[in-house]
């Protein structure tokens, strides 16, 4: 089954670059969609607090509906929608159409994220080593590719739908068709189909210390997608045109660090690798809140990318060693705090700036993703206990690889 495990792993991949794209679209033109819809300072927190809430809803009905679907035809018709709402946003002329835009946007990707990565899972169990990190690197790359769009639309001066329909006219078809290879468990061959601890259940105290760690990291990443191009033009004195770079920085550093990241939990194991990106994550809040203008801004915004970027898919990584025999479930339940993250982390920052300053709201997030140093140990290969209380059985350490593909 190794051609089916390559082209379920190719064909992953691109879904997450393609979703890589279509959230750096949106999110680094959030001045341009709220200059053209007139959205005030005051209501835009509601906006971008709508879109998480949603995701998080699409995210729990996926749980329910891979019990009935496969997660692979759940991503090949979830991200078509993305594609199609993403071009409303640009296309609409008053606030109600960006608000149905918004809707179904925040709806496809809680669906999306979460089937996405209970792929990625099962392709990593699959593999027998740490693959994890690849998917998300994708995901970086495609956020490049977005944030370069941007730029072009910003530099300019185009309509936002000028700016998306012919990312959505070429990535649509492509989707649909690299869909055709996606890999569930019952394709991928022998390896995937004997789970430990089959029929098991997710118990939510054993769950938690990931979920603590994902809200942290997703704080962390929201107030980068969602407020630096604002924080570079309003507090450091940047160009609109200026301010769609740190973003871009941003995801050329997480795309570095993922690119190495399954070498290094291969090489030092998850918990070093995760302890570490915290510690920098953390010094890259620290550089953005003291900088004294754009350029030392960027190099803050360049270490926060290469901190962060290991949290998250060694989050979902974990989340599948931990419940083996409820992978899909346990990380639905985990993609949902992706979105408690966003929900919390954009007004957050927004609230915190409006009140008091924006640099001091970035010294929040810093502090916060300190929480993970506590529970770094979540992310051992091997976890003392699973689901229901009972001592795991000894299996292959996928954290440190073996003879997989």
């Amino acid at each position: 089954m190794t051609h089916v495990l390559r082209r379920g792993r190719a064909s992953l991949a691109f879904s997450f670059l393609v979703q890589g794209v279509a959230f750096a679209l949106l999110v680094t033109r959030i001045p341009a969609i709220q200059d053209r819809y007139g959205v005030s300072d005051a209501l835009l927190p509601a906006f971008l607090a709508a879109v998480p809430i949603l995701a998080g809803v699409g995210s729990v009905t996926t749980e329910r509906l891979v019990k009935r679907v496969r997660p692979s035809l759940l991503l090949r018709w979830s991200q078509p929608v993305v594609l199609l709402a993403l071009l409303g946003v640009g296309a609409g002329e008053r606030m109600v159409e960006l608000g149905v835009a918004l809707a179904a946007f925040g709806l496809a990707v809680g669906v999306l994220d979460a089937s996405m990565n209970m792929l990625g899972v099962s392709l990593q169990r699959s593999y027998g080593r740490s693959i994890m990190l690849s998917f998300h690197a994708a995901y970086s790359l495609g956020g490049i590719v977005g944030a370069s769009l941007a730029w072009v639309g910003a530099h300019w001066h185009l309509a936002l739908w000028v700016s998306y329909l012919p990312v959505v006219l070429v990535l649509l078809p492509a989707v649909l068709v690299g869909s055709r290879w996606y890999a569930d468990d019952r394709d991928a061959g022998p390896v995937a189909e004997e789970k430990a601890g089959e029929g098991q259940a997710v118990v939510f105290k054993w769950l938690l210390p990931l979920c603590l760690v994902m809200t942290v990291a997703y704080i962390g990443d929201s107030t980068v997608s969602n407020w630096s191009a604002k924080y570079l033009q309003d507090v450091l004195g940047s160009s609109e045109q200026m301010a769609t770079v740190p973003y871009n920085v941003y995801m050329i550093t997480t795309l570095l660090g993922r690119a190495i990241g399954d070498l290094g939990v291969r090489r030092f194991g998850a918990v070093a690798v995760v302890r570490g990106g915290a510690l920098v994550a953390a010094g890259g809040f620290a550089v953005v809140a003291a900088a004294p203008g754009a350029w030392v801004g960027m190099l803050g915004f360049t270490l926060l990318g290469l901190g962060l970027c290991v949290l998250v898919p060694q989050t979902f990584a974990a989340a599948g060693r931990l419940f083996p025999g409820a992978s899909d479930a346990a990380v639905a339940r985990l993609n949902v705090f992706n979105y408690v993250g966003f929900l919390i982390g954009s007004p957050l920052v927004g609230a915190l700036g409006d009140l008091w300053s924006y640099r001091g709201a970035m010294l929040v997030p810093m502090v916060l993703v300190l929480v993970t140093l506590v529970y770094a140990r979540s992310f051992a290969a091997q976890p003392d206990r699973y689901g229901g209380g009972h001592e795991r059985p000894r299996t292959a350490d996928v954290g440190r690889g073996s003879n997989g593909l």
